[in-house]
């Protein structure tokens, strides 16, 4: 990881899902202990673990744009800025430069590699991912990606890519660009599910998707495609 990047996702589903994906792996009181953990675990049980459920309260609260008021961007926003700085202090101060953590112990929390110089960095994608779309219920749209290279029937990604990044936009009118997808989303498993309501049910869902590598670097955006919100 270069020194100039920050291994925390820009986006604020890249954040949750990465943080989800730390907190998960440190439920397990073995991996605890196996990492040298244990004497800390009064800060993640009394003060990591209270501000992360807040945070994910709160962004599970947001995260549906049809549902989405100032108020819950507010509580969020709250939320998120009382668990980023602990979850900083987890990999830099108890995970980074621990012996006992290694570097599959950080991957498997969504967080990047030392750069010990020895190990090859992920390339930039030169890829774009493979979409496509199932229409499971009424309001509900999932975006399936997956690597090219692969079997169809894998959601594997490339090496080195933490997650995809989809852009996307309700319009009645095809974008004239990726910069014309108004909302950025971030997932690191497919599928990508998306829920509306109301009058946007009918209407049709413009997006495009890229991968980013675990040292946040992006690679190209797909073809903007769309699908009818069923």
């Amino acid at each position: 990881m270069s020194n100039n990047k920050d291994w925390i996702p820009k986006s604020r589903e890249g954040r949750y899902n990465q943080a989800k994906q730390s907190m998960t792996y440190l439920s397990v009181s073995a991996n605890l202990t196996r990492m040298g953990l244990t004497g800390f675990l009064p800060w993640i049980t009394e003060s990591l673990r209270p501000a992360y459920e807040a945070f994910a309260e709160a962004f599970e609260d947001w995260k549906n744009p049809a549902e989405r008021t100032p108020i819950k961007t507010a509580a969020l926003k709250t939320a998120e800025s009382a668990f980023i700085p602990l979850y900083r202090h987890l990999y830099m101060g108890m995970l980074k430069e621990n012996p006992l953590v290694t570097d599959a112990d950080l991957m498997a929390m969504g967080m990047p590699e030392r750069n010990a110089g020895k190990r090859r960095q992920a390339s930039v994608p030169d890829t774009s991912p493979v979409a496509s779309v199932k229409l499971p219920e009424p309001g509900i749209v999932e975006i399936h990606f997956r690597d090219g290279a692969v079997d169809s029937s894998s959601r594997a990604k490339p090496a080195g890519v933490h997650g995809a990044e989809i852009a996307w936009t309700v319009s009645d009118t095809p974008p004239a660009g990726w910069s014309q997808l108004e909302h950025s989303s971030f997932d690191t498993a497919s599928p990508f599910r998306l829920a509306f309501e109301g009058d946007r049910r009918g209407r049709r869902l413009y997006f495009a998707l890229r991968w980013e590598n675990t040292r946040g670097e992006k690679g190209p955006w797909s073809e903007i495609r769309y699908t009818v919100i069923p």
